[in-house]
């Protein structure tokens, strides 16, 4: 295991990486204006088929939905069984594990970005829900590489506000870094929860980051090139913040058994 002095040195690195989270770009200003312009061009059944995923990501909250991952995969991806084993593996082991699960996962949504790019408009509103699932997943499969379980509703909870922070801009990401700095208890749980104001602040969070870079892969054919660079990047960050904020969780529940180890002896 770790001594103590290596994992400051990692917990280190993550509380930079946080920081450089918060710089402001001047682009996230205007990355809402082109969603509305699109809004305005999609038929009203497409709408209705982006707003049915509201409740896809409500139902992901309450019970996992059609987007909760099962455990064998990334058991055998770390060669051990048993959350309790997951838990006692060193970090490195876990850092290689998120790396190729990083990796394979943009891969894929590298090349669904390139498949739903054909068509232009009508295919980038089948590319939204998939792209968001595939997120979904590659949070909770973070959550199980570094020893935490998403069938708990908790870190359920938790997964959906490492997607906001993926996608917010800077001002956001200092908001939500705030609530995850503080997830603690089921009382702490239950108050994110009411800070949502509804699945549509989530949903429209993730189209805003989005805008104006989906709204060039409406171009048919050439949304191709564009939506396979595009969905790669997005998958990238999405794995970056989840292995980030998990492995942080990871480090310091182990600095402080360190710490209490130290008090009895």
């Amino acid at each position: 295991m770790e001594s103590e002095k290596s994992l400051k040195k990692e917990l280190k690195t993550i509380n930079k990486w946080e920081k450089d989270q918060e710089r402001i770009f001047f682009w996230e200003h205007i990355g809402r204006l082109p969603f509305v312009l699109l809004d305005r061009i999609t038929p009203a059944f497409i709408q209705k088929k982006l707003n049915v995923l509201i409740g896809e990501i409500a139902k992901f909250v309450d019970y996992g939905g059609r987007y909760l991952v099962s455990e064998k995969a990334v058991e055998k991806r770390l060669g051990v069984q048993g959350s309790e084993r997951i838990r006692q593996l060193p970090l490195a082991e876990m850092d290689d594990a998120a790396r190729r699960l990083t990796h394979n996962r943009a891969t894929f949504a590298r090349i669904q970005g390139a498949t739903t790019g054909v068509g232009g408009a009508f295919t980038l509103a089948a590319d939204i829900p998939i792209l968001l699932g595939t997120s979904l997943k590659v949070l909770q499969e973070m959550a199980l590489i570094y020893g935490y379980d998403p069938r708990n509703q908790s870190e359920r909870i938790f997964i959906i506000k490492c997607l906001q922070f993926a996608y917010a801009e800077a001002a956001g990401k200092k908001a939500v870094l705030k609530e995850i700095r503080h997830f603690r208890s089921l009382d702490h749980d239950e108050q994110m929860m009411s800070q949502f104001q509804g699945w549509r602040e989530v949903f429209n969070t993730y189209r805003d980051h989005i805008g104006w870079k989906k709204l060039l892969q409406v171009i048919p054919i050439a949304g191709m090139i564009i939506g396979s660079f595009l969905n790669k990047g997005m998958i990238e960050n999405v794995a970056e913040t989840g292995q980030m904020f998990y492995k942080k969780r990871r480090i310091e529940e182990r600095l402080k058994n360190i710490a209490q180890t130290e008090q009895y002896t």
